[in-house]
């Protein structure tokens, strides 16, 4: 059963140069995401991938289009949506005085959660040693993991990740992508954002392609790699998905 249902929606901002003028960030993206799945969108930097997901958590005001997220139009009540989400968003910023457990704390009571456990929520994250530190003292795979604790704290049937290994290193990257297995192994539906092919290809179980502002193809990572990178014949190796991106495109993931 489908748990986010986008329908033509689209974004524009104006340009800096010409604020008379606009770009179309997002162009008219429709999608269906199942309960349960992890779900990827992937992309260059500036393929409008954050600003979708922003449309989808009511972060960012949808200018055409329908979103509806756990039957939710996402429009015209934004609070009931978050109330179904968690978010985790490309940087954070938390009060430098509260340890770990305090600032849960502090999301628990914000968003009127009263029967939390906030260790249960750290040990879950493998943060428990880390309860009274604060955020300053962690390491960059280890804020990562923070963030996403914080942002389950409400207990959400849906989870956006948006890049969420960016800049660590290969350990914390694998640590993470544990993370998100456990977790979707609850339940919790998961949608991501990376420009990572090895992630893409590893956590989800549908990936979207997305470039400038559309998804240009969506399917199961084999299927994607079946139809625009297929095994040669003659040669004893085989495609992958920055084959695939690069056959859809005609250009690199980072160019």
């Amino acid at each position: 059963m489908p748990i986010i249902e986008a329908d033509g929606i689209a974004k524009s901002y104006p340009l800096a140069n010409d604020p008379s003028q606009s770009f179309l960030a997002v162009d008219h993206v429709s999608l269906v995401i199942e309960e349960g799945e992890v779900y990827g969108i992937l992309g260059p930097n500036g393929a409008g991938k954050t600003t979708t997901l922003e449309m989808l958590e009511g972060l960012t005001e949808i200018d055409e289009g329908l979103a509806r997220v756990d039957g939710i139009d996402v429009s015209k009540h934004p609070t009931e949506v978050k109330k179904r989400i968690g978010v985790q968003l490309q940087s954070s910023e938390y009060f430098d005085r509260l340890s770990l457990v305090e600032l849960l704390k502090l999301f628990a009571h914000l968003y009127g959660v009263h029967d939390f456990d906030p260790l249960a929520l750290l040990r879950e994250v493998n943060l428990e040693e880390k309860a009274r530190a604060r955020p300053a003292s962690l390491s960059g795979g280890q804020r990562q993991r923070f963030t996403i604790a914080c942002a389950l704290v409400n207990q959400p049937r849906v989870l956006f990740l948006d890049e969420p290994t960016t800049g660590l290193d290969p350990q914390a990257r694998h640590n993470l992508w544990h993370l998100v297995e456990r977790l979707n192994a609850q339940g919790i539906t998961i949608v991501l954002t990376t420009h990572y092919m090895e992630e893409a290809e590893t956590l989800c179980g549908r990936i979207a392609i997305m470039d400038h502002g559309i998804i240009i193809a969506e399917d199961t990572p084999d299927n994607l790699i079946m139809a625009h990178a297929p095994r040669p014949r003659e040669v004893p190796a085989h495609g992958n998905i920055e084959d695939v991106f690069l056959a859809l495109t005609g250009h690199g993931l980072r160019d």
